[in-house]
């Protein structure tokens, strides 16, 4: 496979990582999967913790004949936080547009994969024609959207063990004050920065999400899948709940069982 590194920004943490399968043997890739994966790491929005969760991904569906875009983006404690975390993301994301002409990308099939925090990120991401919807009053600037016809859709989320509570996850006071620290702040002081960060509050989405959690995760509690997907469809939503065996950490190994169901679901969302 080849692999290119692009930045999105001036900050060391504004990149992401394209992953290129190697052209079949015959030159053709007319039955590989079309589209890009997007693959946004956790680590519950914590500077300590990087890309480097995300690239053995990145390089599985690589090798399973997908193009994958690693994504890096400022965390609390480097310069992220809010709004900076999301605004890179979105920023990241967006940038496929510009990198797209150098490899024939076809971006009208985006799949984001997400791992815990970055489950929150890929599933919030896909929300975002509704944040309009929603106003971040009490933030410095507005959020970047990218309003002008050159935003990168998501067309697809799977969600391995994502914390798609933001407000039971302060609630639950999830790996010790990790909404806290990302949002600057309690609900109680911000909340309006914290509505517009829940992906709660940007139900039902327009695209399907597929929210997969192991049964023996002790990190983030099943019950913010459940939450999450019993919401959506009540709202009209397309969310599916499927439980793998494993922990937490199952769900990005490419040799466990849990991680393969997610690759099986990102082919599916591309074919």
């Amino acid at each position: 496979m080849k692999r290119h590194k692009y930045f999105y920004g001036d900050h060391p943490s504004q990149w992401g990582e394209l992953f290129i399968p190697e052209p079949a043997a015959n030159g053709s890739r007319a039955t590989r999967p079309q589209g890009v994966v997007v693959v946004i790491h956790g680590g519950y929005w914590r500077s300590q913790y990087g890309a480097e969760l995300g690239e053995p991904l990145a390089r599985d569906l690589a090798a399973h004949g997908m193009i994958a875009w690693n994504l890096e983006y400022r965390r609390a404690g480097n310069g992220g936080g809010w709004p900076q975390t999301f605004e890179d993301v979105l920023a990241g994301i967006d940038h496929l547009r510009e990198v797209a002409p150098d490899h024939n990308l076809n971006l009208d099939k985006v799949v984001a994969l997400g791992h815990s925090a970055g489950g929150h990120l890929a599933v919030w991401a896909a929300g975002r024609s509704k944040l309009s919807q929603i106003s971040a009053a009490d933030a410095d600037r507005q959020m970047h959207r990218n309003d002008d016809g050159k935003a990168v859709q998501i067309t697809g989320v799977v969600s391995q063990s994502g914390v798609l509570s933001l407000a039971q996850a302060e609630k639950l006071n999830l790996s010790n004050g990790a909404v806290f620290n990302l949002m600057g702040g309690s609900s109680e002081r911000y909340p309006q920065r914290h509505k517009y960060a829940d992906p709660m509050n940007l139900l039902p989405l327009p695209v399907p999400v597929y929210v997969v959690h192991g049964t023996e995760d002790r990190d983030v509690p099943m019950s913010l899948s459940e939450t999450f997907v019993h919401t959506a469809n009540r709202q009209g939503g397309q969310a599916h709940l499927l439980k793998v065996p494993g922990d937490h950490f199952a769900l990005i190994d490419p040799r466990a069982t849990a991680y393969k169901k997610c690759r099986e679901i990102v082919l599916s969302l591309l074919a």
